[in-house]
Order: C-alpha cells, then structure tokens, then sequence
C-alpha cells in the first residue's frame, strides 16, 4: 500500500505550546493521540499528524495512504495552527509532498 507524506513548518519560538495545543485540542474530539518531551501526534481517520518543536519552529508531517487525505488533513492542521496563532500571525509552508 502506498503512504503520501508531507512536511509542514511554522516559525514560532512557542513551538511547544502550539504543538501542545493542537494535540489537547484534537484529542478533545476523542482522537488519539499525544504530546510529549516537545513531540506527539494525532490519529485522524485518514492519517497521521506528527508534531515536533524545534527552538524555532513548529514541524507538523502528515502521513496517508492517499493524497486526497495528506490534503485534507494539512488543510485541517493547518486551520487550527493559524486560529491558535493569530496573535503571532502563524502560517505553514509545505513540502510538494510525496509517495514512500
């Protein structure tokens, strides 16, 4: 089976926060997930998101077995990402994506 993966990043030095925050947010909806040491991630019904902090940015992955969902879900990522962070005027750039 084919996995599409794509590697967002937002500059932010409140990685954690953010990172934290869209976990705890997504797990309210009774996803599973977690966040832990400045990384987790999230299990949507079409994929993965995987959260890291870095000193300077937000690095969010998300992995399907379609493009279709890698869209949906950087578009549903992302969403949340700048509604949390319009005090600090967030945005994402992606990667093209890609097939493993």
């Amino acid at each position: 089976m084919a996995e599409f993966t794509s590697v967002g990043r937002s500059a932010t030095d409140r990685a954690s926060r953010y990172g934290s925050q869209l976990v705890k947010h997504f797990t309210h909806k009774d996803l599973e997930g977690s966040w832990e040491d400045g990384r987790g991630f999230v299990r949507f019904s079409g994929g993965v998101a995987e959260f890291e902090a870095s000193s300077d940015a937000l690095i969010m992955r998300v992995v399907s077995s379609s493009e279709e969902d890698v869209a949906r879900l950087r578009d549903v990522v992302e969403r949340h990402l700048v509604r949390f962070g319009t005090r600090d005027e967030l945005s994402v750039t992606w990667d093209s994506g890609s097939e493993n």
